[in-house]
């Protein structure tokens, strides 16, 4: 799955840089701060994201999220 997807960061805790982008077809996808695109590391929940799919560790994971 390396195509472009859209959707809505549902959640992220900085904290522990970990979050959860909810895709506009319902399916959810976890990621990593790194995951983000700008280098910047946080993103703020509700922020609409392109992003793509990759494998993760056991698991599929969003990659290059980029704020629309």
């Amino acid at each position: 799955m390396t195509e472009q997807r859209s959707g809505t960061v549902a959640e992220f805790d900085a904290h522990v840089g970990l979050g959860v982008v909810r895709d506009d077809d319902g399916s959810s996808w976890p990621f990593h701060c790194t995951a983000i695109a700008d280098g910047s590391r946080r993103i703020e929940t509700g922020t609409r994201v392109s992003y793509r799919v990759t494998p993760g560790l056991g698991r599929w994971e969003a990659w290059e999220l980029t704020p629309r």
